[in-house]
Parts: C-alpha cells; sequence; structure tokens
C-alpha cells in the first residue's frame, strides 16, 4: 500500500510527522490508591522500569507481577519542539489502556478516559512547552464485572476461559504533530451498486473559515493508476461528498477492482486540506470496494453467496498476552490461519490492534467484529458498553476486512435475556445504535444463543460426534428454532418474544479438541493421537458443513490460551496437526460448498 510505514498505528490515517512512545517508562503500584494526595502527577520516585505497551502482568514488561494492583503510575519525559507549536497541534494517542487512563502534562491535568479497548487522544498543545517536557499517567481498574473485561479474569486466579487481567498501557502510545486547520476524521462507504464511495469529513478550523476559501481534496489510485479526484467546499464543520470509482469510457463502465477473501483489491487515496490554494493538511487512506449483504438464508459478498470458514482467536500470546508482541506476529497469525484453509476469523472478546485488521484488508481475511463483555447488568453497565462500543465501531468502520458487528456474546453480561425485557431493550438499543452508524454490515445480537433482534442466527454447539451433530440439526431443524432448548447447553435460539424469521444461520462455535497429553482442558472428551484428533475434526467439521440451511462456521480456536488448551496451535504458534491436512478438510468439496 503507498502510506504503509512499519508499526504505524493508525494505518487508515496516515500523517508523517509522528512518534512512537513505546519502550521505557518509569512505573509504580499505588496499592493505597494515594498517589494524587501525595502529587505524584508532578513526579514520583520509580519502584520499577515498564516497557510499554505490555501490562505489568506480562515478561515482556520486563516486572512479570499476576497480582492485582488496581492504580498504577507511568512517567517518562519527551521532547517538544515549540516552533512548531503556532500552526501545529501536539496530540497524545493512547491506542488502548485498561480502565480509567489519567494523563498530566507537566504537572497539569490533560484529561481522562474510560474503556479498556478503544483508541483515545488528548490535544496536549497548551500544555507542552520547547525542549524536554514530563508525562504522568495513572490507570485505574478493578475486578468490576459490570465494566466491559473481555477474557480477564475478576477473581485472583484463572477458571475456565477466563485469564489473567490486563492493567494499564497495553496498546501504543504515540504523538504527532497536527496542522491547526487538519482533517480530523474521515468515515468511507463503499456503493457498489453505484461505483461510488461515500465520503463523510470532519473538519478542524475556524467557522470563520467556512465560506469556500477552504476545501478539502481526495485523490483515488489503483496500483498507482489515478483514478479520480474531487475537490470539496467547507462550509461547516461536517462535509459529505461523493466520489466516482468508475468513470464512464464510451458509455460503458471500467471494471470496478472489488475487494474478497480472493482477491483483496485495495484503493489508495489521499485527502488535502486546501486554504486558498496551500495545502494545510495531508492525509494518507485506504479503502476497498466491497459490499457485504444478506439475502434470505444467505450472505452476500459482492452479489455472491459466501460461505465462511472461520476460526475463534482470541490474540494472546505467552509472553505479552493481550498485547501483541509486534508486528509480523499479527501478520504471523493471519498468514497461518490462511494456511490452515479458513477465509475468516472472529476475533473473540477483544478489540485487535488496528496493524491487525490493516492486514487483514490487505491480504482478504474476513473478520468478525466483537466487543469485550461484562458480566453483570446494570445502568453502569449499560453506560459504559455503549460509549464504549460506539468509540470502537466508529474507530474500525473504514476497514473492508470487518463484514459483522458482533456486540454480545453468550448472554454475558446480559444473563436474563431470555426472559427479561430491560435486558432484551438493550440488545435491541445496541442493535438500532449500530445500525443508525453503519447499515449496511450485518449485526449479530448475542452470539451463540437468546437472540432478541439479529441479522444472523448464530449457534454454539460442541457436540464431538458429527452424525449426532447432523441429526440434531438437520431432523429438527423447525423445533431448533421454535422451542426452548435447541441443545445439551439447555438454551433457546431465541429469546422469549422472539421468532425466528428466516435469517442465515451459521455454527459460530464449535469443535475445541484438546490433547490428552497436555495439561489444561478444552471442550468434550480428549483425544490421545494426531490420528484421533484429526478424524474427530474431520468428522464434525464434514457434518457442520453438510447441513443445507448453514451458511458458515466458526471453529474454536486458533492458539491454546494460557489454561485453555483447544487451539490448532500452541500458544507459540506451533501446529499441532500438519496445516495441509486441516486445510484439506476445511477446503474439501461438499455438496456445493467449499
Amino acid at each position: 500500500m503507498k502510506y504503509y510505514i512499519k508499526d504505524y498505528p493508525r494505518p487508515q490515517f496516515v500523517r508523517d510527522n509522528w512518534e512512537n512512545l513505546n519502550g521505557a517508562w518509569d512505573f509504580i503500584f499505588d496499592d493505597e490508591n494515594a498517589g494524587e494526595r501525595r502529587r505524584w502527577y508532578e513526579g514520583f520516585e520509580p519502584e520499577y522500569e515498564i516497557q510499554v505497551p505490555f501490562s505489568y502482568e506480562t515478561k515482556l514488561s520486563g516486572i512479570q507481577d499476576e497480582r492485582r494492583h488496581d492504580h498504577v503510575w507511568y512517567a517518562r519525559k519527551i521532547q517538544v519542539d515549540g516552533t512548531r507549536l503556532e500552526k501545529e497541534n501536539y496530540i497524545i494517542h493512547f491506542e488502548g489502556s485498561d480502565f480509567v487512563t489519567t494523563l498530566w502534562v507537566n504537572g497539569q491535568m490533560a484529561g481522562s478516559h474510560r474503556g479498556g479497548y478503544a483508541r483515545f487522544s488528548f490535544d496536549i498543545t497548551e500544555l507542552v512547552k520547547d525542549g524536554e517536557n514530563q508525562l504522568v499517567v495513572k490507570v485505574d481498574d478493578s475486578f468490576d464485572m459490570q465494566q466491559p473485561r473481555g477474557k480477564q479474569r475478576w477473581r485472583d486466579e484463572n477458571y475456565e476461559c477466563w485469564y489473567v487481567q490486563t492493567t494499564g498501557i497495553w496498546k501504543t502510545v504515540w504523538t504527532e504533530y497536527v496542522p491547526k486547520i487538519s482533517l480530523k476524521n474521515v468515515k468511507l462507504t463503499p456503493v457498489l451498486a453505484d461505483y461510488t464511495l461515500d465520503v463523510e469529513y470532519r473538519i478542524d478550523a475556524p467557522e470563520s473559515m467556512w465560506d469556500g476559501s477552504l476545501q478539502v481534496e481526495a485523490t483515488v489510485s489503483f496500483d498507482g493508476k489515478f483514478i479520480n479526484q474531487v475537490s470539496t467546499a467547507v462550509i461547516s464543520e461536517h462535509v459529505n461528498t461523493k466520489i466516482d470509482i468508475a468513470k464512464k469510457n464510451s458509455g460503458f463502465a471500467w471494471t470496478v477492482k472489488t475487494w474478497s477473501p480472493e482477491e483483496p483489491n485495495l484503493y489508495d487515496i489521499t485527502f488535502r486540506v486546501i486554504q486558498n490554494g496551500a495545502v494545510m493538511d495531508t492525509v494518507g487512506s485506504y479503502f476497498a470496494m466491497r459490499e457485504i449483504r444478506i439475502e434470505q438464508k444467505n450472505i452476500l459478498l459482492n452479489g455472491r453467496p459466501l460461505y465462511q470458514r472461520l476460526i475463534l482467536d482470541q490474540g494472546y500470546w505467552r509472553d505479552s498476552h493481550l498485547t501483541p508482541p509486534s508486528e509480523e506476529a499479527l501478520i504471523e497469525d493471519i498468514d497461518k490461519i490462511h494456511d490452515m484453509g479458513y477465509n475468516g476469523l472472529r476475533k473473540h472478546q477483544k478489540t485487535e490492534d488496528e496493524r491487525f485488521l490493516y492486514w487483514c484488508d490487505v491480504k482478504g481475511m474476513l473478520v468478525w467484529s466483537e466487543m469485550a463483555s461484562a458480566y453483570d447488568f446494570s445502568d453502569y453497565a449499560v453506560e459504559e458498553f455503549t460509549r464504549e462500543w460506539m468509540e470502537i465501531l466508529k474507530q474500525n468502520y473504514n476497514h473492508p476486512c470487518i463484514i459483522t458487528w458482533t456486540p454480545f456474546n453468550e448472554s454475558w453480561g446480559i444473563n436474563q435475556v431470555e426472559t427479561k425485557q430491560t435486558q432484551q431493550h438493550f440488545t435491541e438499543a445496541i442493535y438500532y445504535l449500530t445500525k443508525s452508524i453503519d447499515p449496511y454490515r450485518p449485526v449479530i445480537v448475542n452470539d451463540g444463543w437468546e437472540h432478541t433482534v439479529s441479522d444472523i442466527i448464530t449457534l454454539h454447539d460442541y457436540e464431538e460426534v458429527g452424525n449426532i451433530f447432523k441429526k440434531r440439526y438437520v431432523d429438527c431443524e423447525k423445533e431448533i428454532f421454535t422451542t426452548e432448548v435447541y441443545h445439551c447447553l439447555f438454551k433457546s435460539a431465541m429469546a422469549n418474544g422472539y421468532r425466528y424469521a428466516g435469517q442465515p444461520v451459521i455454527i459460530s462455535e464449535f469443535g475445541g479438541i484438546a490433547f490428552d497429553q497436555e495439561d489444561g482442558w478444552g471442550y468434550g472428551n480428549k483425544v490421545n493421537s494426531n490420528e484421533d484428533f484429526i478424524k474427530r475434526f474431520d468428522d464434525i467439521t464434514t457434518a457442520v458443513k453438510e447441513l443445507p440451511y448453514v451458511c458458515g462456521y466458526c471453529y474454536t480456536q486458533v492458539t491454546d490460551v494460557q489454561q485453555e488448551i483447544n487451539g490448532l496451535m500452541d500458544i507459540d504458534r506451533n501446529f499441532k496437526i500438519e496445516p495441509e491436512i486441516i486445510r484439506e478438510i476445511n477446503e474439501r468439496q461438499v455438496g456445493y460448498r467449499r
């Protein structure tokens, strides 16, 4: 891609003038929560040196203390070029910090953010000076089951499928100089039926400039060849325009290059904010022309039925937990998932590093984007969940690899959704809020069971034997969606008061096979040999593919995660079974499907 920069944390909105603040920071635990009273925001005597962006619980942080510490502090010096501040703002970005993050610059508070998974930023122009400046960060976390946690434990020890907590900064921290007159953000929506790209700009400029003297220009190219350029007058903070991607030539439209797993075609786009002929700001990005829609029981990608061969991906590493150890590690995961014959993944209970989504865009990996769950229902839980989900939705909207939004999973945080209307109304509210931002992608409400309003009905079933699985879903198709119980977990496919309306059906969790020689757990009985593993994997995967009304599946899972050992790879990314064998089973034609 034209604007790719290794390790750049926001690859869909690229500027040149940035600095990565990952690396050594001063660090201290504040178990008494006394740091603010002691004015640590003006400086503190460090207890440790921590390697950001790795949380203190991890080996790569340099600390590796897995005990609970609810209040932690960070500090480091930065150098600022004060001569630039007259024409540029100085912005600091946190890609992810869990849970309440407060920043002080030179002893003055810059701002605070709640939430563990979304990016947030502070404009610190007025707080910095030329030369050396002091950053101090405090992060407050807890074992509160009402905040979105994902797979982070809320007990002192791991149990079942919940793992060591992540406290504090766990994604990249970086700064950039941004022109005073600039592009704040952009929303890109491909409209394949019209061969156009809808563009929504948000401009940072004084209202006095909304007189037409300011313009925003977009230039589109593909594989280095010019496609189109559109300039739009700025008459308010929010500006909308439309760009033709397939121009007419002698009455015929040129072929649009669409994005798919087989051909992940991406267009480059350059944005410039221009005042009276002078370029004020330049941002590089990319987009794809692709359409995902539902037609009766089928999910269509670019107008063609899409059979999804997905794998559950929790995104954990041995020495860094939720934080990718490197960009190369992200690429390795995507390549190895492709090697096993999957065309997509369900990123489970985590908003992954945006560089991961970039490489999924580039390599043609379908992604279901899922929100981290809370585990208790309350007004507070609703508020925290809704605010952060909206941030994540808007942050990752432009990535073509994302084809499905999945805000809820297995009734976590809404454990009475089957019968309780307040929780049902919450799921409906999130569904319609999501649709108001993105009317194009499917939204799954409560992946696994007890669906309310949902564009796709998804079922979780860890049955081991293919014939039993197939008999359950073929012989009892109607009963599955109309009775209270659809499998051995005694869960209803639909919540009370909701009916199956002919939506597409996907088996979005199954498998979870573990070896008997390993210490940990998987789903069902463990297997004793490679031959037993392959036989069971083949048997259950083929049974799913033979279901005539099911249009995809998601196998559990990519890698082992701490005590959960049901990955097709171990946590160090070593294949347990040759990937060619797994690939042949996944891609083998069954009926008319691969």
